[in-house]
């Protein structure tokens, strides 16, 4: 068993995904198999597109060996990646429990929101994880203040808290780090949807619930006054210390066919492949604005001013869509939970279009397809200002 465990980890290793379902599933038809070979075998599968068979799995796991968190975890991502909100969110709750999250936990000695009226009651709601995360969740703070009928006191991370106060108000919002407030209850950000029992048909609810700076789109407005339009800003790379990136990311060489729309590109990219856009593929028209960009601010006011985002799944994306602008997302075959399976729109964000690949690993049928798609966008811009 062993043996067989480690040539299949070793196959996942190097997303040979179907040697390792093979692998697997000679074991586990032979009849009982340990837990290691299942979970492998789940993640084979998902990786495949899989994932009602990886779903299956999961859920005997979790019923076998209720107490295996990471399971619950894998479960609920599963869950919630084919749309099951009643079920996904509840096992979301596990995702404190692991190891590369229990050092985000925010240890609170007050009991947990359950998304009843609390009136007279302090609510602090506090958010947890990504950029990407606190934009797209932000808009359930708003929906916790109406329900609970509490006074709710909103904590975010110094980034977006200027951000936030234009949605929130100036009142009752902190940033993380600051000195503790007193409340009777809490919760975080992204146990909202748990909470307040979130499905698909609440969404998206808010729409352009977040907006930039005046000061700063006039400031981005003046710099790029020059600049030949439409403005298409695009971000091609995400963090690379994230977990998934060697699948959502690509190069801007990569992206070379779009140039032929005729468009002007805003690179907005940040980290290590900003450095690309110094040298943009031939036939493609970039400006860089990655240096001067300085925070969310600058990301917001030129988002505002862009005639659309391109981008891979990357905080951007959130913002973008939170702030109601045109956005069109390159996804993976098999794409991060929140963009669910099998459609081209987001139910999150209603001005979103989504470009997924057909296969893992095959980023050159959604760039050509994307490159027509953006040849015609940039003709009918061009004839409504005519």
């Amino acid at each position: 068993m062993a043996a067989v465990h480690d040539a299949a980890a070793r196959c996942i290793e190097s997303q040979d995904f179907e040697g390792a379902q093979a692998l697997l599933q000679d074991v586990v038809s032979a009849g009982a198999a340990p837990m290691p070979i299942w979970r492998l075998l789940a993640v084979a599968l998902r990786a495949q597109g899989k994932a009602e068979e990886g779903r299956d799995i999961l859920a005997m796991l979790a019923r076998q060996v209720p107490g295996d968190l990471s399971n619950r975890f894998d479960l609920a991502e599963t869950l919630l990646l084919l749309g099951d909100f009643e079920r996904g969110w509840q096992e979301y709750r596990y995702r404190y429990s692991l190891a590369h999250t229990r050092s985000i936990e925010r240890k609170v000695q007050r009991p947990r929101w359950d998304g009843q009226p609390i009136p007279g009651q302090t609510l602090l709601i506090h958010d947890e994880q990504g950029y990407g995360d606190t934009f797209q969740f932000m808009r359930m703070a708003r929906w916790a203040r109406a329900r609970s009928q509490a006074r709710v006191i909103f904590e975010v991370n110094p980034e977006t808290l200027t951000i936030a106060r234009r949605m929130w108000g100036d009142e009752d919002l902190v940033a993380r780090g600051t000195l503790p407030v007193t409340f009777d209850r809490h919760c975080e950000l992204m146990s909202l949807p748990m909470a307040m029992g979130l499905t698909l048909a609440d969404l998206p609810g808010d729409v352009a619930y977040l907006s930039a700076d005046p000061e700063r789109v006039a400031y981005w407005r003046a710099r790029l006054a020059d600049v030949p339009k439409p403005w298409v800003a695009i971000v091609w790379a995400g963090r690379p210390e994230h977990v998934n990136d060697r699948n959502r990311s690509v190069t801007l060489a990569q992206l070379a066919p779009l140039g032929a729309s005729g468009a002007t590109f805003l690179a907005i990219q940040k980290g290590p492949a900003a450095a690309q856009a110094g040298t943009p593929p031939a036939g493609m028209t970039m400006v860089s604005l990655s240096d001067g960009i300085r925070d969310f601010e600058d990301t917001a006011a030129i988002l505002h001013l862009a005639d659309l985002l391109v981008s891979v799944d990357s905080s951007p994306v959130h913002l973008a869509g939170a702030m109601g602008r045109p956005v069109w997302v390159m996804l993976p075959f098999v794409p991060d939970w929140r963009w669910l399976l099998d459609r081209d729109d987001s139910p999150w964000y209603p001005g979103m279009r989504l470009f997924r690949q057909p296969a893992r690993s095959q980023w050159t049928p959604v760039i050509e397809r994307m490159a027509s798609e953006l040849t015609t966008f940039v003709a009918q811009w061009r004839r409504n200002v005519e």
